[in-house]
């Protein structure tokens, strides 16, 4: 018997492998404001805020600001289209929204960024809301979008679930309380996303589909091909 009725879903990591632009647009962000960038671990920001990532680094919110502005300059130019949907993701998000599921994004891209991205990639008519960060620093940790988007009039009275790969998708979640599931497929290693107590771990999108629906993930797996 199925469990939720809505489901909210991180974006890079979960459902688009997004890391080659993610990381050469902080390579030039980065070497932009003087430093080298193979020097920095790029890969730990594959998830958090984008603010919060620059912090790591410069100690002045001028700085930080600046920063930002060089990697989103860049990234609407080119980084935008260094990606592609995970396998089965597309079918997966169809199965949900003909099983009736309200479908809502939840990611730390400013909504601005994330909607001609899942435009691009053909995923934006599977949504009910585009959810995500603002381009200020008002909506900006993973527990306030989720919040922004639990505010959906739509979504009152629903069973929601949180899907993502990285321990913010699920802290977030927690710090909502909503449960979590988490993808193993993504940029979250198993020991991260275990750390953090989620519901489900989903090998692939047929077995996250399945759970989701309660039902066999054969039967799942047969539906997505």
């Amino acid at each position: 018997m199925r469990a939720f009725d809505a489901v909210l879903f991180d974006v890079d990591g979960t459902l688009l492998h997004s890391r080659p632009g993610i990381l050469n647009t902080f390579a030039y962000a980065f070497r932009q404001m003087g430093l080298d960038p193979a020097r920095i671990d790029c890969t730990r920001y594959l998830g958090p805020p984008l603010r919060w990532s620059f912090a790591q680094h410069f100690s002045t919110e001028a700085e930080v600001e600046r920063a930002v502005d060089f990697y989103r300059t860049r990234y609407a130019q080119v980084g935008m289209h260094e990606c592609s949907p995970f396998p089965g993701v597309a079918p997966m998000l169809a199965a949900l929204r003909q099983a009736g599921l309200y479908l809502a994004t939840a990611t730390c891209k400013p909504v601005e960024v994330v909607t001609p991205i899942l435009e691009e990639q053909g995923l934006l008519p599977y949504f009910d809301r585009v959810g995500g960060a603002s381009m200020d620093a008002s909506v900006d940790t993973k527990t306030a979008v989720i919040a922004q988007v639990l505010t959906d009039p739509r979504l009152a009275g629903r069973r929601v679930l949180m899907v993502g790969d990285r321990q913010d998708d699920l802290l977030g979640a927690a710090d909502c309380g909503l449960p979590a599931a988490g993808v193993l497929y993504g940029y979250g290693s198993r020991a991260e996303l275990e750390a953090c107590g989620p519901r489900f771990l989903a090998g692939d999108c047929a077995e996250l589909t399945a759970w989701i629906l309660g039902r066999g993930a054969s039967a799942a797996r047969a539906d997505l091909l």
